[in-house]
């Protein structure tokens, strides 16, 4: 069970190169129809105000890099400790699912409060992930105190 934790987790990183294609595609359609002046990008400031028309793919790569991080984290140490059971795999995808679902209304419709939701659901979801792992790993401490 242990590699199975992996076809999530490549979907998830799946999920972030198609963010960023997204967002390679949209800036490159806005610079194209607007083309930049040196004064755009004469700072961090006016290179934000000119990318403000299609910031959602960039504010949404960003977000793939915040909680995510969380995730790709506890990954290999499921896989290091046996502990990539059946309930971790399925919370997984569940976890990376909801991420999808919350990048498409981030970057498509921008409905705050259905994002939100999709957003604590994730981090239920992640938050469940690590619990489940930290209660593993104190009892597999108890199993090999009690033996050893």
């Amino acid at each position: 069970m242990t590699i199975a934790i992996l076809w999530p987790t490549f979907a998830l990183v799946a999920l972030v190169f198609v963010v960023w294609v997204v967002l390679f595609y949209q800036r490159f359609r806005h610079i194209r129809a607007n083309p930049p002046r040196a004064t755009d990008f004469a700072d961090g400031e006016a290179a934000m105000r000119y990318f403000r028309p299609v910031e959602m793919p960039a504010n949404n790569l960003a977000n793939l890099f915040e909680m995510p991080v969380l995730y790709f984290g506890l990954v290999p140490l499921l896989m290091i400790t046996h502990q990539a059971n059946t309930i971790q795999v399925v919370l997984a995808w569940a976890y990376v699912l909801l991420r999808a679902i919350h990048s498409f209304i981030h970057i498509g419709p921008k409905k705050v409060q259905p994002r939100f939701m999709v957003y604590l659901l994730s981090c239920a979801a992640l938050s469940a992930m690590w619990i489940g792992f930290a209660i593993d790993m104190v009892h597999a401490a108890s199993v090999l105190n009690a033996v050893g």
